[in-house]
């Protein structure tokens, strides 16, 4: 960069001097020589020092004739001190040294004092950077259109400075010229014509010049005719040569510009269902024709060609437009792999049939059905065919003695020979030791241990779990190294989703139970956590319930639960669960406190939280409640029995505490006895019941002994009983004669005897129609109640016992100086 001083732009320095002057108007010529600046180097290595050097002449600068300015700097926007002196003719100079500059590019302002304001008066620019980098890679492309020869390479190292890059090329004869030169920064240019030289090797390299240096890359020495990009051939017609092989020909053309030059080209061809190209080589380009072998019959290919100079290094025209071609199909050939399952029914024998579509090296075109007999084709005859479908599965009933069926493939060509699949009978040992680890996200790797006796192949069959009804016909494959204990399952495997595999081993005449495992490809955290419910709830425990998550959304194995409970003081506890378990009682509660209650479902490849349930204990356990309700209700009858107690207190008493007449004190022994028809006595010889028809005797007689009742029966029997009446005083008859009073009957006493017929008289039960009652006040005297000291004899039903539920207390009587009556009875 040049100095900025007195060369520096009119526009700067006006813009300078403008500062300086208080007038604000433009300074005369003279005074355009104010300040200068110089620095060392305008352009510097990244990281090393610049100097600077600022001179001021004050007569040229208005305002500062009179008294030294002050001079200061600034790297940009930073401060820098310098080292200031007096020059030569009356100049002020600032010398500055900056020790190490890291920034690509700065601006160097030269500044002085002037009525206490830091005003600009000069400038310079600064740059730094690096040597450029050396450029790579450097390769080139003759078009055969124009001939022009397009080269291409990498810059090097970027050097923060304005780089001038060149394409230089030289021939043997001819010195180095300037071949390009590329345009907006790009990396790339093309050689005119007029410069190249064909079939003759020439050197071309690529020059990067900047401030700091050049640099050059390695040089390339070619012909363009070597490099030269040929137009791509164009492919003619495509057939089967001979027909009914796997051969086909192809034809081809060259463009004319190209007809004249050695080619060698290369022929690609693919089915939609290959991964990558099968590529045909070393096919000379002027023959227009190529024949090759070993293709799929059936089966649809996309050809494309290109083509290059012979023996050279150049490079390759561009592929061909593709074209179609579909071969010709054969009947199918090999043996299909079949697997089955029986069941016995209604005398028939339901099959299921499965089989798996042959190979494209097989099918030799496409399938258009298979076909299911009883026995195999043979000359003039036709088999019985039971199944006739161009899926891959068939359900059929045969009878059930039929021990094989013969299945087919067939397409527009013709048919597949039969594949014999016998029926075996499934009684064979299971396998051991079954597991399934993931081999990818949609693969399992299946291991087993090896079977004790050998084994002619394995099936294997997974079938997606879920909770709808269904069932996957292709879910299986065929393993027939019998000797494996290891396969892989690629086919119709997802992630995060449940499958139940079965291993079945085949036997040479029977097939194996199978043995079954549950497996993942890859698991994650479930989809949903169960609902909590609440089943009961006690003052310090809770016991929760929840459904098991749907097995579509649990996307792996459960392997627990966690149950986690918060009071309101955030005191938070949780629980681990057993994936097999549906409920979880929480134990340690405190009385009358809510909690907040969530569950965790976890897996092997996460967790997630369900929603949460509040909650809020009891103060009182179901059994302290019930014990608190029977006793509220105890209390409750026994305040209403007290109530009526105090309400009905005479009824109580007289229930609980009844008022016992004495019959001493009563108005019985003022009755008399009535005249009445003379009873029948037993006779003396007649052994019975004796009668007693009156009692007369109230008190005992002194020293009067007991007599023996049955043994001696008396001389003459006894007189009839007279009943006795009540006597009735003069003044008591004129008192009621108003009130008939008729002589009843009483009572009639009668006494047993251990001999004789037993006749029992009837008792006679006369009432009084008198109204005189029969006890008399004051208050009956105590008597004693001998009834219930020893069991007396029973009445005869309907003369003794009614009379006698109207006088109760008769019962009970004790008949005073009658001790010898030992089987006295009251009727």
């Amino acid at each position: 960069m040049a100095r900025r001083g007195a060369g520096s732009p009119l526009l700067l320095q006006l813009s300078l001097l403008l500062l300086l002057s208080p007038s604000g108007t433009q300074q005369s010529g003279a005074e355009l020589d104010c300040a200068s600046v110089a620095v060392g180097a305008p352009v510097v290595p990244m990281g090393s020092a610049v100097t600077a050097s600022c001179t001021i002449r004050r007569e040229r600068c208005r305002g500062l004739e009179d008294g030294q300015p002050l001079i200061s700097w600034l790297l940009d926007s930073e401060p820098m001190a310098g080292r200031q002196r007096r020059g030569v003719g009356g100049t002020e100079v600032s010398e500055l040294r900056v020790p190490q500059l890291n920034r690509p590019q700065a601006k160097l302002w030269c500044c002085v004092e002037w009525n206490g304001t830091k005003q600009r008066v000069g400038v310079a620019e600064i740059r730094a950077g690096y040597p450029p980098g050396k450029p790579s890679n450097l390769s080139c492309l003759l078009d055969l259109g124009d001939y022009g020869l397009t080269c291409r390479w990498q810059q090097g190292a970027d050097g923060h400075l304005p780089t001038n890059v060149m394409l230089k090329c030289a021939t043997s004869r001819s010195p180095a010229v300037t071949g390009c030169t590329p345009q907006n920064g790009h990396s790339q240019c093309t050689v005119p014509r007029r410069l190249l030289q064909l079939y003759r090797p020439m050197e071309l390299w690529v020059t990067a010049t900047n401030a700091l240096g050049t640099a050059e890359s390695e040089r390339l020495r070619i012909d363009p005719m070597d490099v030269a990009k040929l137009d791509p051939p164009t492919l003619q017609s495509i057939r089967s040569m001979p027909p009914q092989t796997d051969c086909v020909t192809l034809t081809w053309t060259m463009t004319p510009r190209n007809a004249h030059m050695e080619l060698r080209c290369e022929l690609r061809y693919r089915a939609p269902e290959d991964p990558s190209w099968g590529v045909l080589t070393g096919i000379a380009g002027h023959a227009g024709t190529v024949q090759h072998c070993k293709f799929l019959f059936g089966t649809l290919y996309h050809f494309q060609m290109r083509c290059r100079r012979d023996l050279a290094r150049g490079y390759w025209s561009e592929w061909s437009v593709s074209r179609n071609y579909t071969t010709h199909e054969k009947a199918p050939e090999g043996k299909l792999d079949a697997w089955w399952s029986t069941r016995t029914a209604a005398g028939r024998m339901e099959v299921q049939l499965r089989w798996k579509a042959p190979r494209r090296q097989e099918a030799n075109g496409r399938v258009l059905g298979y076909r299911v007999a009883l026995g195999s084709r043979r000359r003039g005859r036709e088999p019985q065919t039971v199944c006739n479908t161009n899926d891959t599965h068939c359900d059929f009933t045969v009878p059930v003695r039929t021990g094989r069926v013969y299945l087919s493939a067939y397409n527009a060509a013709g048919e597949s020979s039969a594949t014999e699949v016998i029926l075996l009978e499934r009684k064979g040992q299971p396998l051991a030791g079954l597991r399934a680890v993931p081999a990818g996200d949609r693969s399992l790797w299946v291991h087993w241990e090896a079977a004790p006796v050998p084994v002619v192949a394995y099936v294997l069959e997974w079938q997606p779990v879920s909770s709808e009804p269904g069932h996957c016909s292709a879910c299986w494959q065929l393993e027939r190294n019998g000797t494996t204990t290891t396969t892989l399952i690629r086919d119709s495997i997802e992630p995060f989703q449940q499958y139940n595999i079965s291993v079945y081993p085949l036997y040479k005449d029977a097939v194996g139970t199978p043995a079954y495992i549950a497996a993942y490809s890859k698991q994650k955290a479930p989809s949903h956590a169960p609902k909590l419910h609440l089943k009961s709830i006690g003052k310090s425990q809770a016991k929760l319930s929840w459904e098991p998550v749907a097995v579509e959304l649990q996307n792996g194995f459960i392997t627990h639960y966690t149950v986690f409970w918060a009071n309101s003081t955030a005191e938070v506890s949780s629980a681990v669960v057993n994936s097999s378990l549906s409920s979880f009682t929480i134990q340690g509660l405190k009385p009358s406190t809510l909690y907040k209650v969530h569950i965790m479902a976890s897996t092997a490849g996460g967790s997630i939280n369900g929603t949460t349930l509040t909650l809020v204990t009891t103060m009182l356990d179901d059994t302290e409640i019930q014990f608190l309700f029977l006793t509220l209700g105890l209390v409750f009858v026994l305040l209403i029995i007290l109530l009526i107690c105090f309400q009905k207190n005479g009824r109580v008493k007289q229930q609980f505490w009844p008022s016992v007449p004495d019959p001493a004190n009563s108005s019985l022994g003022t009755w008399v006895p009535a005249e009445q028809e003379p009873l029948q006595a037993p006779g003396v010889k007649e052994p019975g019941l004796a009668t007693i028809s009156t009692v007369t005797v109230l008190d005992k007689a002194a020293g009067k002994q007991t007599p023996t009742w049955g043994k001696e029966p008396p001389a003459e029997p006894p007189a009839p009983p007279q009943p006795y009446m009540q006597q009735h005083r003069p003044g008591t008859l004129q008192a009621n004669s108003g009130l008939a009073a008729e002589p009843v009957q009483y009572v009639q006493v009668v006494g047993g005897s251990s001999q004789g017929p037993q006749h029992v008289a009837p008792c006679l039960y006369l009432r009084s129609s008198s109204t005189q009652p029969l006890l008399s006040d004051p208050s009956p005297e105590p008597y004693e109640n001998l009834w219930f000291r020893g069991a007396a004899p029973s009445c005869a039903r309907g003369s003794l016992e009614e009379p006698l539920l109207d006088f109760p207390l008769l019962r009970g009587l004790r008949v005073s100086g009658a001790e010898e009556l030992h089987d006295f009875q009251p009727c």
